[in-house]
């Protein structure tokens, strides 16, 4: 299965300004990807989200909304906290999103309740610091993440799996830990989920905890929109921004403890570059394996596996795909450096 992947259920919830939104036009343009995926013999998912709090303010052409009033050094903007009315909206946004994507013929959705995003921002206490019903307790901070899936379920039935990425921890003190993502990761499964998705890491302020390795800040700056963002990225980037040291399987230790508290099929993500990795990680129980950067470098490597051709990828952590998100497009600088080589 491919997972398509950000794709806003409002205008709110952007983080680029030419970023999907998903509405009724997108439909019929959605379905050829979809019917295009299936003809090949694959599964096609959708992963649905709101930035919240860093959501682009010249983006959304306004001030952001989040679970409380925060500063997001990430998007340089005062959010101000939602309202039941708000709530209330979000809770429809999703449910009309999920819809679309079944109409659009996807297999699954994936409701992103991790990495800072919205839904991430409530189940924080970092960020969630409600004195109502929304927040305070973890059953209070949970309300509206549940409150989503139970209304994206109730829009798409068993037409397609509906299926929660959730963060094992937020990557540092204050933020959502593992104890209670455990409990996340329990009352989920008791609502009817079809499977879990597992990572780490907050956006806004440890972005590189779900990807490790290199910090490319030279090439950050270079793709940065705005004179301000590139000033603050090349004046204060190793600062705001930590490096995480890269190795296989990185999150696999948190995810065994999930494991071992759930029975619902659970996705591994984290440090899977090769054949060998992902034999280990189906061997410790884990239903399904992601890939993130291994594909970016070589796109046709389930392929390759599956015929014998290739077992892993050499790819080097250096993370300056993340950089070209804001250039045109993701793709695998060093793999591009490779085929230039080549050719000279």
């Amino acid at each position: 299965m491919t997972t398509v992947s950000y794709c806003a259920v409002s205008h709110m919830g952007k983080t680029f300004s030419d970023q999907m939104v998903m509405s009724r036009e997108l439909v019929p343009g959605l379905r050829r990807l979809t019917d295009a995926v299936h003809h090949e013999g694959a599964a096609c998912s959708i992963q649905l989200g709101h930035a919240g709090y860093f959501a682009d303010k010249h983006a959304i052409g306004t001030r952001p909304m989040g679970a409380s009033r925060l500063f997001n050094t990430y998007g340089l903007a005062m959010a101000r906290p939602m309202t039941e009315t708000d709530i209330e909206a979000v809770v429809s946004e999703f449910g009309m999103a999920a819809e679309l994507a079944a109409e659009a013929g996807f297999d699954a959705v994936e409701i992103h309740l991790g990495h800072g995003y919205l839904l991430s921002q409530f189940l924080s206490p970092y960020t969630n610091r409600r004195k109502d019903q929304w927040g305070g307790s973890l059953e209070n901070r949970m309300r509206l993440p549940l409150a989503v899936v139970d209304e994206v379920r109730k829009r798409v039935g068993n037409s397609m799996a509906v299926i929660p990425k959730i963060n094992m921890t937020d990557g540092f003190s204050g933020g959502l830990e593992l104890d209670e993502a455990l409990e996340v990761a329990g009352t989920l499964e008791g609502c009817g989920v079809d499977a879990l998705v597992l990572s780490g890491g907050f956006v806004s302020k440890t972005p590189f905890y779900m990807l490790r390795g290199k910090l490319p800040v030279k090439e950050m700056v270079a793709t940065q929109r705005g004179l301000m963002r590139k000033l603050g990225l090349t004046l204060f980037g190793r600062i705001m921004v930590q490096e995480y040291e890269y190795q296989d399987l990185f999150f696999l230790d948190m995810a065994r403890r999930v494991r071992e508290h759930v029975k619902v099929p659970l996705v591994y993500v984290g440090g899977v570059t090769s054949l060998a990795a992902m034999d280990r990680v189906m061997d410790e129980g884990f239903e399904f394996v992601a890939l993130g950067r291994a594909l970016i470098m070589e796109p046709d490597l389930v392929r390759k596996m599956q015929q014998g051709e290739l077992e892993s990828v050499d790819c080097d952590h250096c993370n300056r795909c993340v950089a070209e998100m804001e250039n045109n497009g993701i793709r695998c600088v060093t793999m591009d450096e490779r085929r230039a080589a080549v050719k000279e």
